[in-house]
């Protein structure tokens, strides 16, 4: 335990409206500190999501608590449980993620029905309570994900939140084996994980996106179709066209735009699902009720995953069906990461080492 520094470099907002600081005496919370049910975990790597973004923005409905230490894709060793900690699924030494919901209390009803995500006590990695742009963390041992031996660490925090995130909602989709699943913004970060799941889970992709680079990322992931969203002229029709003429069976929307959620309730064909994982802050879902009613259709919000989701995905992406296309930086440059983010100049994932 000894080993175990008192203070850390970590990535701080001070306050709503406050720049990023990255300090370098941020306080380490230290074993003798831990409550029963908590570890500490040093980190090895976390990746970097739009999420993060806005909490840094505070442009959500819902605030982060401040001072904040964002971050929810991290992945390290627990180094330290607390005293007292019953039934504990993890041991010191190992390897384990940490995602956006860092807690829930898995008594209430959300969490009894497999929505830990959506309980009312739950505490969020990087939002409600400190998250993972820090070289420590404090986490919950019955929340923490086991990382399989077969992949890497960074490759695994993207899947903590990115791969999470679409598997899910994929998963609940309704969609078949053999039926069209639209993905926009398909060459994006969470975009080129969510073909690769839909490829792994049977389903026939279209690709909407924009760019040769991506057409052709898209395409090498197992897309069948690809839509440029900057040369057709008109997206619904193209999508109808690409899916025999019909429309897709389903729609997974992860865009911040309010213009995806619309053209997707259109191109969908009769009893097609409309996934929303996308969280822009103040736009609205507008959609014609007359042909949500007529066309059977069903809108369905998606919101990250559960303890299982996160297994499932990790899961699939270890046996290689699904690879992230990720770029490293250090802790210090995640300034730098945020306006690129703001300016949509990422492509794939950014991922934080931590030795760096």
């Amino acid at each position: 335990m000894s080993s175990i520094p008192k203070t850390q470099s970590a990535a701080v907002v001070p306050c709503h409206g406050a720049a990023l600081e990255i300090k370098k005496d941020h306080p380490v919370k230290q074993p003798s500190e831990l409550a029963p049910g908590e570890c500490l975990v040093k980190l090895f790597c976390t990746g970097v999501c739009h999420t993060d973004l806005h909490a840094s923005k505070d442009d959500w409905p819902l605030h982060a608590n401040t001072p904040l230490v964002g971050g929810h894709e991290g992945v390290g060793e627990v180094v330290a449980i607390g005293e007292n900690t019953g039934e504990c699924p993890v041991k010191i030494g190992d390897r384990v993620g940490i995602k956006w919901v860092a807690y829930s209390c898995l008594n209430c009803e959300q969490c009894r029905n497999g929505r830990e995500q959506n309980c009312p006590k739950a505490k969020l990695s990087g939002f409600t309570i400190d998250g993972t742009f820090a070289e420590y963390t404090v986490s919950y041992v019955h929340h923490v994900t086991p990382i399989p031996k077969n992949i890497d660490s960074n490759a695994a925090a993207s899947i903590l939140c990115a791969g999470l995130t679409t598997y899910r909602a994929l998963k609940y989709s309704r969609a078949k084996i053999g039926e069209w699943v639209v993905l926009p913004g398909a060459g994006g970060g969470l975009g080129h994980l969510a073909v690769q799941y839909a490829v792994a889970m049977g389903f026939r992709v279209v690709a909407i996106d924009t760019g040769l680079e991506k057409k052709k990322l898209c395409l090498e992931l197992g897309a069948e179709k690809w839509i440029d969203f900057k040369e057709a002229k008109d997206i619904v029709q193209a999508v109808r066209e690409a899916c025999d003429g019909e429309g897709a069976h389903c729609a997974v929307v992860t865009t911040a735009s309010a213009s995806g959620y619309t053209q997707a309730v259109d191109y969908l064909r009769p009893g097609g699902t409309l996934m929303a994982v996308g969280l822009p802050g103040e736009a609205k879902l507008e959609a014609s009720i007359f042909f949500t009613v007529f066309k059977s259709i069903n809108i369905i919000g998606s919101y990250v995953g559960n303890r299982q989701d996160a297994i499932e995905a990790l899961e699939i992406a270890s046996r290689g069906r699904v690879v992230v296309r990720y770029e490293c930086k250090g802790l210090s440059e995640l300034k730098e990461v945020y306006n690129a983010l703001k300016e949509e100049k990422v492509a794939g994932r950014i991922v934080l080492e931590m030795s760096n």
